[in-house]
C-alpha cells in the first residue's frame, strides 16, 4: 500500500479535465492522489497530445516540485480525484527515512520514464499497449488496488492512444487483436489479465524489469 512522504495539509478534490497545475506556474502545492487519475502532457501547435506521464493513486504530483521545479507541462485530473494537499518544501526537511522514501519514489518515476522512451522509440503498436496494460496493472497491484486478474482501467480509446502514440482506430484493432487472443479483457472501465506472464512476454518486458 502507498504511503505518505511529507505531512498532509488537508484533502482536495478534482474533477475530470480540472488542472492540478498549469504550466510554468508555481504549484499551489504537491498532491498525493487517494483516489483517482491524472495525466502530464504536451500539447503541439496543432492540437495533437502527447501524455508523457500518468498518476495513479498513490502517486505524486510530481516528485521534483519539491526541488523548487516549475511544472513545464499541464497536470489534469481525467477522473474525479480526492487527494493529499502537502506544502512544496525542501525534503531536507524530513527525517532521513522519509527522505529516502523520497529519492526512491523520484528515482521510480525516472525509471518509468526511460522505459516508455524505449517502448515509444522502438515497439510495435502490439508491444505498446502490452506494456501499458502490463504496467497500469503492476503499478494498481503495488498500490493495493488490484483484486486477482483485475484492477480498475478508466483511461478512454483516445487517452490511450495520446499515451502510446498511435491513432485511435489504431489502439482499437490493436485491443480486439489483444481480446481475440485471450491476453486482455476490458468491460465497463475494468481491465482484466488472464496470464500476467504471457502479457509481459508480448510486452517485450524483461526478465525482472519493474514497472511500477
Amino acid at each position: 500500500m502507498f504511503s505518505q512522504v511529507v505531512p498532509v495539509e488537508s484533502h482536495v478534490h478534482f474533477r475530470p479535465h480540472q488542472f492540478l497545475a498549469r504550466e510554468n506556474e508555481q504549484p499551489e502545492a504537491l498532491f498525493q492522489l487517494q483516489e483517482g487519475w491524472a495525466c502530464r502532457y504536451r500539447l503541439l501547435s496543432d492540437g495533437r497530445r502527447q501524455i508523457t506521464s500518468l498518476y495513479l493513486p498513490g502517486d505524486y504530483c510530481e516528485p521534483h516540485w519539491l526541488l523548487g521545479k516549475l511544472p513545464t507541462q499541464p497536470v489534469v485530473a481525467l477522473t474525479n480525484i480526492r487527494a493529499a494537499r502537502m506544502p512544496c518544501r525542501s525534503p531536507s526537511h524530513l527525517p532521513p527515512d522519509r527522505q529516502q522514501q523520497f529519492w526512491k519514489m523520484l528515482g521510480d518515476h525516472i525509471e518509468r520514464q526511460s522505459n516508455w522512451l524505449v517502448t515509444l522509440g522502438r515497439k510495435t503498436a502490439l508491444e505498446r499497449l502490452a506494456h501499458l496494460l502490463v504496467e497500469l496493472f503492476e503499478r494498481m497491484r503495488h498500490a493495493g488496488l488490484a483484486y486477482g486478474q483485475q484492477c480498475a482501467m478508466p483511461l478512454t480509446q483516445m487517452e490511450i492512444a495520446d499515451i502510446t502514440g498511435l491513432t485511435p482506430v489504431h489502439v482499437n484493432r490493436t485491443l480486439q487483436t489483444m481480446r481475440a487472443k485471450g491476453l486482455v479483457e476490458l468491460q465497463s472501465k475494468w481491465l482484466r489479465i488472464p496470464d500476467l506472464a504471457a502479457l509481459r512476454d508480448v510486452a517485450a518486458v524483461t526478465v525482472g524489469e519493474s514497472l511500477i
